[in-house]
């Protein structure tokens, strides 16, 4: 049995059906009176009702309802785990730093095999920013369990970030407000990348006691990115910049501070190496943004 936490976001959900489709038993776990259902509609989560249509099994719990974890990790061989509330109630102590610890144990004391953990490029204990800081922390808990571990360390998710930084002015009809200069590398990746390499490390030594960094085929700007999105819609974008640490408008407050960050320097990943070891080829930018923006003009 593969247990998914983080079921009913985008990632959780891709790789939950993407098992299914395989044929492999899968538990998910669910919030009671989550809003999942709802913001489904408007793209930016799973419905847990097509997660049960597809056979998953459900159990109900919380991060921060250890009695439920230990439920939830009863028989269960592999834990994925892509839990977080960077862009809902950003709650980075109490869920993703304490509730995937105690994921970590409740797997560890029900003898859970493999742990594959949704982490972030660039996760240190010591980091600034505390979703960062928490991710490293529970990659140090994990590394210490015993059980094998995978971490996934994606950068930029472009369904995410670009569909908020860019899509939500475009449907606006707002002009795109970057962090200046935006010049900085960001390694853009697709969601359907990071859900491939994880339904690809259940129970493959190749994944075992790992570390992923994961990226598309190349780094993008953020000003080569608004650009790309305007020549999928047919347009030229309109953009204004803010200094960094100012407030960026229309986005979620959460994303400001970390667009910020991704000014601070250049990420590249090279992916040559873990795409021939997993057989995935990086989704192409360009190939993600007609998926998402389809040249219509709205995200």
């Amino acid at each position: 049995m593969i247990l998914v936490v983080g079921a009913t976001g985008l990632l959780g959900g891709a790789i939950a059906l993407k098992l299914l489709e395989q044929g492999k038993p899968v538990r998910v776990l669910l919030r009671e009176a989550s809003p999942a259902a709802e913001m489904a509609k408007q793209g930016m989560a799973t419905d847990p009702q097509a997660l049960l249509d597809a056979g998953a099994e459900p159990v109900y719990g919380d991060l921060r309802d250890r009695p439920s974890l230990e439920a939830a990790c009863r028989g269960v061989e592999t834990v994925i785990s892509t839990a977080n509330t960077a862009l809902r109630d950003a709650d980075f102590e109490t869920v993703d730093l304490n509730g995937t610890r105690s994921l970590i144990d409740a797997a560890n004391n029900a003898g859970v095999a493999h742990f594959i953990y949704l982490s972030l490029f660039g996760s240190d204990p010591q980091h600034p920013h505390p979703l960062f800081s928490a991710k490293g922390q529970c990659e140090q808990d994990l590394k210490a369990s015993g059980m094998a571990y995978t971490f996934l360390l994606p950068g930029v998710f472009i369904e995410i970030w670009v569909g908020a930084v860019v899509g939500i002015p475009l449907q606006a009809g707002a002009p795109v407000t970057l962090v200046r200069p935006g010049a900085s590398l960001q390694a853009f990746v697709s969601i359907r990348d990071v859900a491939e390499y994880a339904v690809r490390s259940v129970g493959n030594p190749a994944a075992f006691h790992q570390s992923i960094p994961i990226s598309g085929e190349r780094s993008y700007s953020w000003n080569e990115a608004v650009a790309a999105v305007g020549q999928v819609v047919g347009q030229a974008l309109p953009v204004q910049y803010v200094e960094p640490g100012d407030p960026v408008p229309l986005i979620p407050a959460e994303m400001g501070p970390l667009l910020t960050g991704m000014e601070l320097g250049d990420t590249v990943i090279d992916m040559t190496a873990t795409s021939q070891t997993f057989g995935i080829l990086p989704t192409p930018m360009e190939v993600a943004l007609k998926q998402m923006f389809g040249g219509g003009g709205g995200a």
